[in-house]
């Protein structure tokens, strides 16, 4: 099972580049997890018609051309769990009883796993976005935490907006008021690892660096200035069924690049 998430910095921006037919050429994904579609049902027809060997999940954002996730997953993988399940496979959005009007949370249940792709904050924009960026983060972890003890297994991934240790940031000291390296930040994604979510890279490579992120307008990326701030999770119990994690940097199109996650099974 290939799982790839990406933030695109919209999809349809990054279709016309080219750089989305490119990156399924090359990596053909499973499960595709997209955040930062920026656009509304109305204006993916094209995409759906195009890439209909996936079936494709959207979670858009209320205010247009901002925010918004989405989940591909491959037709044959549909087609073989539902002979398998009469539940076979199914999509989510949101957190149960927090008001996202943002569409930040999409999510596939395939079996008894459950694969989140999350857009979190950025908290930059004012005071009140900053807190209810923190209000986020909680809320997030209170639900996934809450599926893993329906007996979910989960696994969950995207652009988290923090970097969490130095060694994820090519200048910690530089960006130690900055925000994304906050220690209110910080802090959570140590909670969410002291509630036993694997890190899945940092667990596997602790003393690699990698970024994910690099400031278009610097042009930092072709100096490698960068923040490793999108992530995969895994519930630490399943750390096992890891084969390989990687962030595919020579992948082009937005200020992002994708992380790929292969597991054994699913």
């Amino acid at each position: 099972m290939k799982i790839i998430s990406w933030n695109v910095n919209g999809i349809r921006a990054v279709e016309r580049k080219g750089e989305l037919e490119k990156f399924l050429g090359i990596y053909n994904p499973d499960v595709f997890l997209i955040q930062e579609t920026k656009a509304q049902e109305s204006q993916i027809k094209p995409l759906r018609e195009k890439y209909a060997e996936y079936e494709q999940f959207y979670e858009c954002a209320e205010k247009a051309g901002y925010a918004g996730t989405s989940i591909w997953v491959k037709n044959r993988l549909r087609d073989y769990e539902t002979t398998r399940s009469q539940e076979g496979i199914r999509f989510f959005a949101g957190i149960p009883g927090y008001n996202d009007t943002e569409g930040r949370i999409a999510r596939v249940d395939i079996e008894d796993w459950s694969i989140l792709g999350v857009y979190f904050p950025n908290g930059g924009k004012s005071p009140e976005a900053w807190k209810e960026k923190l209000v986020f983060y909680e809320k997030f972890l209170e639900y996934v935490n809450s599926l893993r003890l329906q007996g979910r297994k989960v696994v969950w991934g995207g652009d988290v907006n923090c970097a969490h240790e130095e060694i994820d940031l090519a200048r910690p000291k530089e960006n130690k008021n900055s925000i994304g390296f906050l220690p209110e930040e910080r802090a959570w994604v140590t909670k969410v690892v002291q509630n036993n979510w694997s890190d899945v890279f940092r667990t596997l490579h602790p003393d690699s660096v990698a970024y994910s992120w690099w400031h278009l307008i610097s042009r930092a990326r072709e100096r490698n200035v960068g923040w490793r701030i999108d992530y995969f999770f895994l519930d630490s119990a399943f750390m096992p069924q890891v084969k390989n994690i990687a962030y595919l940097n020579e992948q082009m199109g937005s200020d992002h690049c994708p992380v790929k996650l292969e597991l054994k099974k699913i």
